[in-house]
């Protein structure tokens, strides 16, 4: 279906598939430890093997929501991107994202602009497209 086409990029695919052929990429079928304190996790909901990256950090455990929620609303309002494979599986993915997180103070939307606003930049010349995500302003 286009709808569920539309959102890929035929050569960011293609790329893909050519790291893959590169040995360059490792799946992961569902929870997965990548290093101490460090993990992926499945979350259903947006698309089939969606995964989130659990990292521990100094203030806390983090979760990289991905599209498991595009902007923070959608997880806060319990209220689903237009995009979706499973409702069901979204509404119990964002209870995983929130025990992953402890809470949802931790938990980083994907998409949602608010992120560069929130969270401080490293450095003066990154200011704008890079933040931390370990520190609020």
């Amino acid at each position: 279906s286009s709808l569920f086409s539309q959102a890929y990029e035929q050569d960011e695919v293609t790329a893909m598939v050519r790291n893959v052929y590169a040995g360059r990429v490792s799946f992961h079928d569902g929870d997965a430890t990548l290093a101490p304190g460090l993990s992926v996790h499945l979350i259903g909901g947006h698309t089939r093997g969606l995964q989130v990256v659990r990292i521990w950090t100094r203030v806390g455990w983090l979760v990289l929501a991905s599209d498991a929620s595009h902007y923070r609303r959608n997880l806060i309002e319990e209220r689903p991107f237009p995009i979706v494979f499973d409702v069901g599986k979204m509404f119990d993915g964002w209870k995983r994202l929130r025990d992953l997180a402890e809470g949802t103070e931790n938990i980083i939307p994907g998409h949602d602009p608010v992120v560069m606003q929130e969270y401080p930049s490293p450095a003066p010349s990154m200011e704008g497209f890079v933040v931390r995500l370990d520190s609020k302003k």
